[in-house]
């Protein structure tokens, strides 16, 4: 199973069909005399539909013209590394440098030509151009792009108004709800689907703001970028990603949230980048296990916090003297659950400002206050994912506890990362990485905390396609190689 993009680029057709049987038995509810005074629980009643199917003909009508179709022709040297597209007969197009064109969706959002599509739609872009409904082709400037929400913005120039659609308030999506898909699936051109909102706030992995809608509308490759509507005719969502074993839909999709895009694409309109507010900590999430090992006082899972695995040097948090180790349970007076929590709540913070953060430190709670500063763009550092987890990897690896010691019954001398979890799918958990496995060197070299393990993976991980680790395990010490490209398991983008 993956999580695949949904941008065709040379791509041949495949249909598939899925059958899913499931068994439902049936319950016998037993009378028993002496139980004859107890209440029983009344079934719930059937209840007679309160309206017929929708119909979106309306709908479709009103907003089709400021959807769009996007087309991006590929830097020459990211068409050659890709091995070349292949043909509808399945042979291998020559290895040289050559013109190799992605696809995928956007909608205008402004009459003056400003379009939303994905960020993975329009990068490595030589040139971009749009397709308008009623088949007007534009060439398209990119005003800006944000590879970690995965969102981009460009502007045409048509020489009169365009139709255009608005963004809604996707806080007020309902699980169960209608929506509609359009896009331009495997270059098909506007292409209209439906289905319900299926679930909120997904974490697919791909990123440390991942807060996606869950969609069952069958969107494809080259959905990527176009728009989910409500009802009503507004956006609530830019569809990006499917969850599928055969890169086609099988029911469910993701899209992200308008509330994420409203804020996102203003700042790239404005300033052709967006600012977000910096802690400088890796965090992880609080398992039960972990928990129990750094004996936290038991906390429900929505406020289990984010475990700090490691602290930048001369970060805000290395200033205000937060270590790896605390827990941060809440940033501003709101509840931090998991990393994921800790990084929106986080980015939300205008640099320069002050934020409050609880914190629990050897068990006890305390408050303090940092400076948040500006998130370094991922030309100056990666893109943060996950505190401690090196997403490339899929691993989140904590310090060597006392408590942790005990419980994997360490040698006294040994020093080195514990593996807090193992990202299903990913390329450590196919190489057999397990949590509660101690890494005790990277390649040759020796590491003697959680720290230098992650910065000694990323310079493995910078410069090879796989990394070596050196794994205790039950008494036993092994090299054990993860090969980078295996990454089923990873958040990827729709296309």
């Amino acid at each position: 199973m993956r999580i695949s993009n949904l941008s065709p680029r040379g791509m041949r057709g495949a249909l598939v069909v899925g059958l899913l049987s499931t068994t439902a038995l049936a319950g016998f509810a037993a009378g028993h005399a002496g139980f004859a005074d107890t209440p029983q629980p009344a079934p719930i009643q059937p209840a007679a539909p309160a309206q017929t199917l929708p119909d979106f003909t309306a709908l479709v009508g009103r907003v089709r013209p400021a959807v769009v179709s996007v087309t991006n022709e590929l830097q020459p040297q990211v068409a050659a590394d890709e091995g070349g597209a292949q043909t509808p007969f399945g042979m291998m197009t020559p290895q040289h440098p050559q013109a190799v064109e992605a696809r995928g969706s956007g909608f205008i959002i402004d009459p003056d030509g400003i379009i939303v599509t994905n960020n993975h739609v329009v990068k490595d872009a030589k040139s971009v151009s749009v397709t308008l409904s009623d088949g007007t082709e534009l060439p398209a400037k990119i005003v800006g792009r944000d590879p970690r929400t995965d969102l981009a913005v460009l502007r045409v120039s048509a020489g009169h108004k365009l139709p255009y659609v608005q963004l809604g308030d996707s806080k007020d999506a309902k699980v169960g709800e209608w929506v509609v898909a359009m896009g331009n699936p495997f270059g098909l051109g506007g292409t209209v689907t439906a289905g319900i909102v299926s679930a909120r706030g997904r974490d697919i992995g791909s990123g440390p703001y991942d807060d996606f809608l869950q969609i069952d509308a069958p969107i494809n490759r080259g959905n990527s970028g176009g728009p989910l509507f409500t009802q009503d005719g507004r956006v609530i969502g830019v569809n990006t990603a499917i969850l599928s074993p055969t890169g086609g839909s099988i029911g469910i999709g993701f899209a992200i949230p308008s509330d994420i895009v409203k804020s996102v694409v203003a700042q790239l309109e404005q300033n052709g980048h967006v600012t977000r507010g910096y802690l400088g900590v890796q965090a992880q999430p609080v398992s039960t296990d972990m928990a129990t090992a750094l004996n936290l006082p038991k906390r429900t899972p929505a406020q289990a916090g984010a475990l700090v695995a490691e602290v930048e040097p001369d970060s805000p948090a290395a200033k205000a003297g937060i270590k790896a180790g605390d827990v941060i349970t809440g940033v501003d007076g709101k509840t931090v659950g998991n990393p994921r929590d800790l990084a929106l709540d986080i980015a939300a913070v205008k640099p320069g400002d002050q934020a409050k953060l609880d914190v629990l430190e050897d068990g006890q709670a305390k408050s303090m206050s940092v400076a948040v500063a500006s998130l370094p763009s991922e030309d100056e550092a990666g893109m943060p994912g996950a505190a401690g987890q090196h997403e490339g990897v899929g691993l989140a690896l904590a310090p060597i506890s006392p408590e942790m010691r005990s419980q994997l019954d360490l040698p006294e001398h040994m020093k080195g990362a514990a593996v807090a979890e193992v990202r299903p799918g990913s390329p450590a958990d196919q190489a057999g990485i397990q949590q509660g496995d101690v890494i005790v060197g990277v390649g040759t070299e020796a590491v003697n905390s959680a720290q230098q393990a992650v910065h000694a993976i990323r310079q493995a991980a910078h410069s090879n396609h796989a990394v070596a680790l050196r794994v205790f395990r039950d008494g036993h010490t092994a090299f054990v190689a993860i090969d980078l490209g295996k990454n089923s398991g990873a958040g990827s983008n729709a296309g």
